[in-house]
């Protein structure tokens, strides 16, 4: 499905009922839509939400900058959090949707943290998983950093590999790689849509957008905090900023859990969730 939303076109999927809770589910840099695990969507549709998972802009299926290029180093960047926090919030409109339970991981924790400001009276919940509220809080390690920046591959069996790679670095140690799964996935966003140049986009927004410590503390929507406790990418101490800036928010954290959402946990990573949007 497409929607218009703050001028552009949104491609999104629904999941469950539509008499449920609205849960808005927002994906990190250079993720698409898919990388919220259709399992995991369905397992939070039976526990009563009418889940909508979405490309933000210049990933998936919505509208890409490609008259921006790449930006340079020093050149503003050619939009910031914020925009991709009104395409949220314009896609509720869309949706007919007043206001939504809003969950983001890595850069969507960023852009959720962000329409919680922004449109405080469209969050009825925020759920920041693998986050953290500047960049300065929680930078990654050098071999995160370096999988992060690695020159992207030509053709798609170099982006296969190269997610294998990148999985390997920033995956959860605690849990098996499940290497086909990764490879299958990276497989389906390659023919979905591949654009290098929509993700240094996207990465050069969360770069220019600055902190939210201040602006967090600002927060009144009931807050989760889920961070892995071996995140290389985005380390746990983000995550703790986060619930230390939201008045009242609670903080899990998972042993062995690093960037990335491990199956063995979204149960209970999706019943922690449901206690918070069914409070």
């Amino acid at each position: 499905m497409r929607a218009t939303a703050n001028g552009i076109d949104i491609a999104y999927e629904t999941f469950g009922s539509p008499a449920g809770r609205p849960l808005l589910l927002i994906m990190g840099l250079g993720a698409q839509l898919i990388h919220w695990n259709e399992e995991f969507c369905r397992l939070l549709a039976e526990q009563g939400h009418h889940v909508v998972r979405f490309d933000n802009r210049d990933a998936g299926l919505s509208t890409h900058f490609h008259d921006k290029g790449v930006p340079e180093a020093g050149a503003p960047a050619p939009y910031l959090l914020d925009d991709l926090a009104d395409d949220a919030a314009c896609l509720m409109d869309a949706l007919a949707w007043p206001a939504a339970h809003v969950v983001g991981a890595s850069m969507g924790g960023m852009i959720a943290q962000t329409l919680a400001i922004r449109h405080p009276e469209r969050v009825l919940t925020l759920t920041s998983i693998m986050s953290t509220p500047g960049t300065e809080v929680a930078p990654p390690t050098a071999e995160a950093l370096a999988v992060l920046m690695a020159t992207p591959p030509a053709d798609r069996d170099g982006v296969l590999e190269q997610a294998l790679r990148t999985w390997s670095v920033i995956g959860s140690p605690g849990y098996e790689l499940d290497r086909e799964w990764i490879t299958t996935l990276a497989g389906t966003a390659y023919d979905r849509c591949f654009d290098p140049a929509g993700t240094a986009r996207q990465l050069a927004a969360i770069m220019a957008s600055g902190s939210r410590t201040e602006s967090l503390t600002q927060v009144k929507a009931p807050t989760l905090v889920l961070h892995g406790e071996a995140d290389p990418l985005v380390p746990v101490a983000g995550g703790q900023a986060t619930a230390a800036a939201v008045p009242g928010a609670r903080l899990v954290t998972y042993p062995g859990m690093g960037h990335d959402l491990p199956r063995a946990l979204w149960p209970d990573i999706a019943t922690e969730i449901t206690k918070l949007t069914s409070a």
